[in-house]
């Protein structure tokens, strides 16, 4: 069978492991699959093993063209370093109410400002978060640490050894980064914050937006005068 007749079926393939995927796919992952199932089955299934990433990236591309062109509501992401099936931003609000989820997806604004800063300053202390916040952070950390958009990544050398906090793979998910590359620069954060001065609103970087437009009450207290910080 040529590649221009495996690539229609090719398209269907991934758009099944896409669906069925519980997290960003790679084109390693999609290869894999390939070509394990080509050892499992055999037969016809084998034609699809020797296909490179190059005929997967192809074939991915040419999925989310009919994607968009079929108003399916679907689309590819590239996100986390990988691809994901996911829902139009449009057809978000439909999707949060049906799945009830639509209150739980919301961050407060307390809780957007300090993963802002434990995405750019990473690693980085608790104590660093709250010279640079002003008010103590540990009951929006532990929020954060269950939702699993960040983590402790090691401890500091520094006296007590306290934890150093850096982001997850799901805060790329969560977001829609690639990477932590693909975040805004400080040039870029600065004219986002020069435009939201001018809105009246703070601004954070573009995916952010949305749910510091959606905030809720604040949930943290002033950290008192003179308490530590070094441990956490």
């Amino acid at each position: 069978m040529s590649e221009i007749e495996i690539l229609p079926e090719l398209k269907e393939i991934i758009g099944s492991l896409l669906f069925a995927a519980k997290k960003p796919v790679t084109t390693k992952d999609i290869q894999k699959a390939l070509v394990e199932t080509g050892k499992h089955y055999g037969g016809l299934y084998e034609q699809f093993a020797g296909l490179t990433e190059s005929d997967i990236l192809a074939s991915i591309e040419g999925l989310k063209v009919d994607l968009i062109q079929g108003s399916t509501g679907l689309s590819i992401a590239d996100v986390a370093g990988g691809f994901r099936l996911q829902n139009e931003i449009n057809c978000g609000p439909w999707v949060r109410i049906f799945l009830e989820k639509d209150r739980s997806a919301k961050l407060s604004k307390p809780a957007l400002e300090t993963l802002a800063i434990v995405a750019y300053r990473q690693p980085v202390l608790r104590s660093e978060i709250e010279s640079v916040r002003g008010v103590a952070v540990d009951h929006v950390l532990r929020n954060l640490v269950e939702m699993q958009l960040i983590k402790v990544v090691a401890r500091s050398e520094l006296p007590g050894r306290p934890w150093l906090f850096g982001t997850t793979q799901r805060f790329l998910e969560h977001f829609g980064l690639k990477s932590l590359e693909d975040m805004p620069g400080m040039d870029e954060l600065k004219r986002m914050e020069l435009k939201g001065d001018k809105a009246g609103q703070t601004k954070s970087f573009p995916a952010m937006e949305k749910e510091l437009a959606e905030e809720t009450p604040n949930d943290e207290t002033p950290k008192p005068e003179g308490s530590s910080n070094d441990k956490e």
